[in-house]
């Protein structure tokens, strides 16, 4: 069978997706005889604002990979998808759209028509991701794709906020949180990054009430803050203070008396020693105000101006009366030295603009008694994170957990399900209320619905089950609840992995305790980094668009060279050409094939270790024994790296470069050993390609159709629908493996010798081998023929010990030594040169990886991996120059 000259991913991966969909094969599979069960994965759902980025790729070419080994392996496979309404970042778009478009603001249109626009936007751009997932092959169930404000989502959320109301874990309160003061809303945690900021730090004297001159002098990088102060701290046993506790301090501008307290929090030994506190727009000032029962005062409005608690500077924009306030400390002598400092600043996700601490009234979920199960589940054994070190982010944040502020200033999202009476008495309730109707406790008219909508994570937090009919108690619930493998990125690991564990727990009570953890299995996937090991950022101009490296190297490639760079536990530094690594894998396979393909004439009979007589068919089926069985234990054990790499080996080393030279010349007419071959190549190639197809799965499948068509038979089914080989019919051979070992250890000599010396691959050489062992020697006189061919050797001599000859270069490989004769030709002063300048080179390295691991605090800190490569590193330098230098000392 002829097969085009390459792959053409823009072709064939597009062909075969469509194939794939309509085949049904995303769709899980009935119960059969023979199943191991279902297995259920949840797509960690995307905003719908965004697009595929490299974290968006990697993760979910994880968990195709997980998918499609399941699927293989005889398990009922699930993998949901669906969007996250993602409320601040979608009515963030949408609001500037219409501002940029028509010049309107939402507040002109109304909540309603403004809702209108949003979900027209959703309609039209919102699942754009999940088309690009589609691209890069996620074998996603896509009839069952679920999108967090669908109708019975909704239903799910509300029925899970009366509940928690219900039980009195729901109340409304005021607390400090981080506003966003041009979206005018709360915002969680991770809608906020951190960015260092050029500023400076501010000295104030306030004056000390009734002793005229003498003065308490603060610090601050946020000078108009301080119109809220409401004291001042200083650590209790400072001596140039301590006298000072209980005594008063006047706020300068407003006048207002203000206690200096004595705290033991404060570091005496930071800027003054004294610190002004400001419960209202500081999260360690509302703690430290709390404990001594100080008064929150709020300086500024809800949009970023200064309130009428700010005096004079009332009206001002925060950043102009910082200006203003600075300006008049100055002119009344009460503001001291003024520095350059830098410190991070919160800045919204979204807005782009400072976050202000700020106190509001807002709702909230009591964590404490949800957050006990969850607990339990990492230290009972029902959950379990891989790396394993992210089992204490998840822990620590559980057990310091603090209440949920799940109220957000939007309109975009799940309005939440509270009505209020004339008096202000609120109710939550299961169904809307009637305006006018009676209210359910006071019996007076509802009157209004709470503005408010949840925090995005109050629905999210329930994908796991409300994706699957719940409340309802569905066949689907039943048949894929609890889910078995979760992917995600750490810094969701709290705002959203230990939400749905404890919703797991809160929400499935109608299932026993051991059933009701949402997943067994969480997986922290590595962040992808540049090239130069930053994190990749739109500020940075760093970013790599996934969708331009499929459209040039192809998804498969892609997804190849993402798990080969990314060892467990690691992150990874990725460059565009990087890729170019699994474009080529891709093409030695393909080209593999093609040989193969052309080569076959019909070859039914199945081939087993038992069945094969020669030394090189006995290798190949013992090392794809041994490939079959690692890859299938790592990838049940979720080590994605260790399977690429070693399906990369057996592919490239194993099969291509030794097994298919050695069967080439087998292929010539009336060669009694050529059908023995084919069957092996057969045989090899198929189970090969079964094993890679869940890291690239349109190359395989365009392969697995073309083996079978090349035999004359139609596959049995498609690729991904096949079963995962079982290794009937392999077996270790140690007797094969240890003879092949001498033959390459030969071969990897002269080859060695060949780079070294910058001979010609093909050139015909002479070569003198020491083989110290019996062993060696018998198997390399019995192979002799296929020892030259492979090494392109004229011919050897083959001796316990070799004196070497004069004019020769020498590499070693596991026991053999190889002296190569290099002729009269040979330029020994350029070579000699040559060779000084690579034992240079090597020694540079050498002395820099001694360097590096001489380092406590690099092999220290390092992870494991990192310190035993760089030690692996060392080693081949080490050897390499070794061998320079017998070679120089010889020539």
């Amino acid at each position: 069978m002829e097969l085009p000259k390459n792959f053409e991913p823009k072709v064939h991966e597009p062909a075969i997706y469509r194939a794939w969909v309509e085949s049904g094969g995303f769709a899980p599979r009935a119960p059969h005889a023979g199943s191991k069960g279902t297995f259920t994965v949840m797509i960690p759902p995307p905003n719908v604002t965004g697009v595929l980025h490299m974290g968006h790729a990697l993760n979910n070419t994880i968990q195709d990979i997980v998918v499609r080994f399941r699927r293989m392996d005889g398990y009922e496979t699930l993998w949901v998808p669906g969007t996250d309404h993602a409320g601040i970042a979608t009515q963030a778009v949408v609001e500037k759209k219409l501002f940029q478009e028509k010049k309107q603001k939402r507040e002109e249109l109304g909540r309603a028509a403004f809702l209108q626009e949003v979900w027209a936007w959703k309609e039209k751009y919102g699942n754009s991701i999940l088309e690009q997932l589609r691209g890069m092959g996620a074998s996603c169930d896509w009839s069952r794709t679920k999108f967090t404000l669908d109708d019975d989502m909704s239903h799910a959320v509300r029925e899970s906020f009366v509940r928690l109301w219900e039980k009195g874990l729901i109340y409304r309160g005021a607390r400090l949180v981080n506003w966003d003061c041009v979206l005018t809303t709360a915002v969680s945690d991770d809608e906020i990054e951190y960015v260092p900021k050029k500023g400076k730090l501010w000295q104030i004297r306030y004056p000390l009430d009734g002793r005229p001159g003498e003065f308490v002098t603060v610090a601050t990088t946020r000078p108009e803050t301080m119109l809220g102060d409401t004291g001042v701290a200083v650590h209790p046993d400072d001596e140039r203070y301590k006298h000072l506790i209980g005594k008063h301090v006047v706020l300068p501008f407003l006048g207002r008396r203000i206690p200096i307290v004595g705290d033991e929090t404060v570091e005496s030994g930071f800027g003054t020693g004294a610190v002004k506190i400001t419960p209202g727009h500081d999260p360690a000032d509302y703690e430290r105000g709390a404990r001594f029962k100080l008064p929150i005062v709020m300086v500024m409005e809800k949009d970023g101006r200064m309130s009428a608690e700010a005096g004079p500077f009332a009206g001002l924009p925060r950043e102009k009366a910082r200006d203003a306030v600075v300006k008049e400390l100055e002119a009344l002598g009460l503001l001291g030295d003024v520095v350059d400092h830098e410190h991070n600043v919160a800045i919204s996700d979204r807005s782009k603009s400072v976050i202000e601490p700020m106190v509001s009234e807002q709702w909230f979920v009591k964590m404490r008694p949800l957050a006990e199960p969850a607990i339990a589940a990492v230290q009972n054994g029902s959950l379990r994170f891989t790396p394993e070190r992210w089992t204490k982010v998840y822990l620590d944040w559980l057990l310091n957990v603090q209440d949920w502020c799940i109220s957000r200033q939007l309109w975009w999202g799940h309005r939440i399900p509270v009505w209020y009476d004339e008096d202000g008495v609120p109710v939550a309730s299961r169904t809307d209320l009637a305006l006018g109707s009676p209210h359910p406790l006071t019996k007076k008219p509802i009157v209004r619905q709470d503005e408010d909508v949840l925090d995005t994570w109050a629905s999210s937090w329930l994908w796991p089950f409300a994706t699957l009919g719940w409340p309802a108690k569905t066949p689907d619930l039943a048949r894929f609840y609890p889910t078995q493998f979760l992917s995600t990125a750490r810094e969701i690991i709290y705002l959203w992995v230990a939400r749905m564990v404890m919703a797991g727990y809160e929400f499935m009570d109608h299932l026993p305790p051991e059933k009701r953890c949402p997943f067994s299995v969480v997986n922290i996937h590595a962040t992808v980094l540049d090239a130069q090991g930053r994190r990749m950022s739109k500020s940075l101009g760093n970013g790599i668009d996934p969708l331009e490296l499929i459209d040039k190297y192809g998804a498969d490639a892609m997804r190849l060279c993402l798990i080969l760079l990314t060892k467990e536990g690691q992150d990874t530094r990725l460059a565009p050409d990087r890729i170019e690594q699994g474009f080529r894998f891709g093409n030695k396979v393909w080209n593999a094939a093609r040989f193969v393909l052309q080569n076959l004439s019909g070859e039914s009979a199945e081939v087993t270790s038992q069945s094969v007589t020669r030394l090189e068919d006995r290798w190949i089926l013992s090392r794809l024994a041994h490939t079959r069985s690692f890859v299938t234990q790592a990838l049940e054990e979720y080590r994605f790296n260790d399977a690429a790499v070693e399906l990369y080996r057996f592919v490239w080393n194993d099969f291509c470069d030794w097994y298919v030279e050695l069967a080439k010349p087998r292929f010539a007419a009336g060669d009694p050993t050529g059908p023995a071959a084919r069957g092996t190549l057969v045989r090899v190639l198929g189970d090969m390609l079964a094993l890679l197809h869940p890291v690239m799965p349109y190359l395989t499948e365009a392969l697995w159709t073309a083996l079978h068509e090349a035999r004359g038979k139609r596959p049995p089914a498609m690729l991904m629908n096949s079963a995962w080989p079982t290794g009937a019919g392999l077996a270790r051979d140690a007797a094969a493996e240890a003879d092949m070992a001498v033959i390459q250890d030969l071969v990897k000599a002269v080859r060695n010798v060949r780079a070294l010396c910058m001979l010609g691959e093909r050139q015909s050489l002479v070569a003198h081998i020491a083989a110290p062992r019996d062993e060696e020697r018998r198997v390399l006189a019995e192979h002799a023929a296929t020892a030259r061919a492979l090494a392109f050797l004229e011919r050897f001599e083959l001796a316990t010990q070799v004196a070497r000859p004069q004019g020769s270069a020498c590499a070693v490989a596991g026991g053999i030594e190889a002296f190569v004769v290099l002729g009269e030709s040979t330029d020994f002063k350029k070579l000699a040169d040559a060779l000084s300048k690579r034992l240079e080179k090597l020694e540079k390295g050498v002395a820099g990886a001694k360097a590096k691991l001489a380092n406590q605090n690099f092999v220290a800190r390092a992870d494991p991996e990192v310190v035993a490569d760089e030690r692996a590193r060392l080693a081949e330098l080490e050897l390499e120059a070794e061998l320079v230098r017998r070679n120089l000392a010889g020539l």
